[in-house]
């Protein structure tokens, strides 16, 4: 019976024996912790002491003045903005999703805009536009400035002539005079007697156009 009692009396002092281990090694890892905590206060206890030592030597230097009221001010303004701050950042946010989103698209309509400008390269529009402005650069070079001003003032009347001309007529005349020309031998003309001209002279066509060359020469002769 005493044994039975030593035993479950040795067992229980046993027991408390692993309890207060357990609560010696945590009371210990309290006091590491403890001591880390009181070290890195210290630390940044030095370093916002060094911090705040540079700036205030920095601002003497810059003859920098920061009131305590201002600072309070700010603080204020701070807290009263921060769901203006909310929205801001909540903007930006959704500007950055939507510039992803436009991402794709925007790299798709440059690849087409280099393939199109790759396009009027082969078709040569980009030569024929620096050969325009050669032209453009060589004309406006050679002309006097005063005859730019007095084109100015005639450009009213020059573009009320153009009105007033017929230009189908126009046009259907240059591809007759055109087709003429390229018809006409100039090497080897056809040769007309005085006979065969007064013959000439009598037909329907040269009526014609003798008539239009007579009515346009009394018309130029009109006052």
């Amino acid at each position: 019976m005493d044994s039975k009692m030593d035993n479950s009396i040795q067992i229980q002092i046993n027991e408390l024996h692993q309890k207060m281990d357990i609560l010696l090694e945590y009371v210990n890892k309290q006091r590491l912790n403890s001591e880390v905590i009181e070290d890195l206060i210290a630390d940044v206890s030095i370093i916002g002491k060094d911090v705040y030592d540079s700036t205030v030597e920095e601002l003497e230097n810059r003859e920098v003045e920061i009131h305590p009221a201002q600072l309070t001010e700010l603080g204020i303004s701070f807290l009263r903005n921060i769901q203006n701050f909310n929205v801001m950042i909540g903007t930006f946010e959704s500007m950055m999703d939507l510039s992803k989103e436009i991402a794709p698209i925007a790299n798709e309509m440059i690849i087409d805009f280099q393939k199109k400008l790759a396009e009027f390269e082969a078709k040569g529009y980009f030569i024929f536009l620096e050969k325009v402005f050669k032209i453009l650069d060589k004309t406006i070079s050679s002309i006097d400035p005063k005859s730019l001003d007095e084109f100015a003032e005639n450009m009213p009347a020059f573009i009320a002539l153009f009105g007033r001309i017929k230009w189908p007529a126009v046009v259907q005349m240059g591809e007759k005079l055109a087709t003429n020309l390229e018809q006409l031998d100039f090497k080897n003309p056809p040769q007309y007697s005085l006979l065969k001209v007064a013959r000439e002279m009598n037909s329907p066509e040269m009526k014609r156009n003798m008539g239009l060359l007579i009515s346009l020469s009394k018309g130029l002769g009109k006052a």
